[in-house]
């Protein structure tokens, strides 16, 4: 499992950040949640760029799926990892689901 950080940086562009429990003790605690939400897409669908569109954990269950940054940089997920959707604001990031398989992921809006 890894889980890694996306976020607006200095310049409002999305930034990666890979975390860990240790680092972040703070996801080891209750988090306020608003809900959750499970999403299911098929193999190749992609989204163009566009920022997050709430503070949540994303989840994957199965499949795989690709983040992509303006600057070109990629982070592929798979089962068990987690993103932490942060980049609330400018252009934002892409997502394209990879491999073969559905990709079904949980989504936790968390109380800002």
């Amino acid at each position: 499992m890894k889980i890694v950080r996306i976020y607006n940086g200095p310049d409002g562009k999305s930034t990666f950040e890979h975390v860990s429990l240790e680092s972040r003790p703070e996801l080891k605690t209750m988090q306020a949640a608003r809900g959750v939400q499970f999403t299911s897409w098929p193999p190749g669908h992609f989204m163009d760029f566009h920022p997050a569109p709430r503070h949540q954990l994303v989840i994957t269950l199965q499949g795989e799926m690709e983040i992509g940054l303006e600057d070109g940089t990629t982070e592929r997920f798979g089962p068990g990892d987690v993103l932490i959707a942060e980049d609330l604001q400018g252009k934002g990031h892409t997502l394209r689901v990879t491999g073969d398989q559905q990709r079904i992921s949980v989504s936790v809006p968390l109380v800002d």
